[in-house]
Parts: structure tokens; C-alpha cells; sequence
């Protein structure tokens, strides 16, 4: 199988790949690219926890997908934010979904329970691949971001497993 968990190899090819997102898309709302080293602090910090997984193909990351804490009180530990971003050369060929189904399978043995997602409205293809997935829509803020000269909505899809 072409997942596997992340290890610092692999770092410079999810920053790159974010850093495309932050660069020409509204898919987050950070501004400024992220650097190697960043990145592999994010990466260490949250896999104290909940997994990173990647998806490698020939020796190329094609995608990456992670958990992290949704919030810091200790009621929501059985809750986990999680989130995908693909190789803009690798959308819409099952990448995504082939990360999601095993992120969810190792939160679901890490006993989670809730699964959010933060998606900048609109984003068709993130609300599809959640949706397909069984999220649903639970929350939309309007104008609480603003990138590229406009303001931005975000909305929450959740699902319980």
C-alpha cells in the first residue's frame, strides 16, 4: 500500500505542496510559505498524538493527511481535527479517499470519536470528498478570513465514527 506514516524524508515534499496551496489558493488562510523546518515542527508536534500519513508513489508524495487536537481541555481528547491536501497534479484520482479511509481507521483505534473539518467556503471538492465520507455541515462563519484582497467564509463538517 502506497500510505505509510510520515517520516523527516518526506517533509520538504508536504511543504511544498502546502506552500502551492498557500501561494495561489484560499484553501488556507495562511499567507507566507512555510519553511522546512516549520513544517517539521508541526509535523513532530502532532504526531505525539494522532497520526501523518502520506501517500507514495514511485518515490514521489502524491498527498498527506493528519490529525491533530481540536482544542486544548481535556474533555475534547476524543475529538481530532483532520485534514488532507493533495498534490495539485493528483487531485481527483482517489488519492484523498485512500488517505482518509486509513487516517480514520488509526483514529478509530486511538478511540476518537468526532472528526471536524475547517473548509474555506466555498471549496467543492473538499466538501464532496467530507461528504462523501459521511461529514455533515455543522457550522458557517462568514468574513472571519481575509487573503487575496477579500474576505473569506469557513465552515465545519463533522462526523462521528
Amino acid at each position: 500500500m502506497p500510505i505509510r506514516s510520515c517520516n523527516l524524508h518526506d517533509i520538504p515534499a508536504i511543504c511544498n505542496i502546502y506552500n502551492h496551496y498557500i501561494a495561489h489558493t484560499v484553501i488556507t488562510f495562511e499567507e507566507a510559505p512555510v519553511s522546512v523546518i516549520d513544517m517539521q515542527k508541526r509535523v513532530e508536534t502532532n504526531t505525539q498524538q494522532f497520526p501523518w500519513l502520506v501517500f507514495e508513489e514511485n518515490g514521489a508524495i502524491l498527498g498527506y493527511a493528519y490529525a491533530s487536537k481540536w482544542k486544548d481541555r481535556s474533555a475534547y481528547k476524543h475529538t481530532a481535527e483532520v485534514t488532507v491536501y493533495l498534490h495539485p497534479d493528483h487531485r481527483s484520482k482517489g488519492v484523498g479517499s485512500q488517505l482518509y479511509n486509513a487516517l480514520f481507521e488509526q483514529l478509530k483505534a486511538l478511540n476518537i470519536h468526532v472528526l471536524l473539518a475547517c473548509i474555506a467556503i466555498p471549496n467543492a471538492a473538499s466538501e464532496r470528498i467530507h461528504e462523501q465520507f459521511g461529514f455533515r455541515q455543522v457550522a458557517h462563519f462568514r468574513e472571519v478570513g481575509f487573503k487575496f484582497g477579500r474576505w473569506l467564509d469557513v465552515g465545519y463538517w463533522q462526523k462521528n465514527i
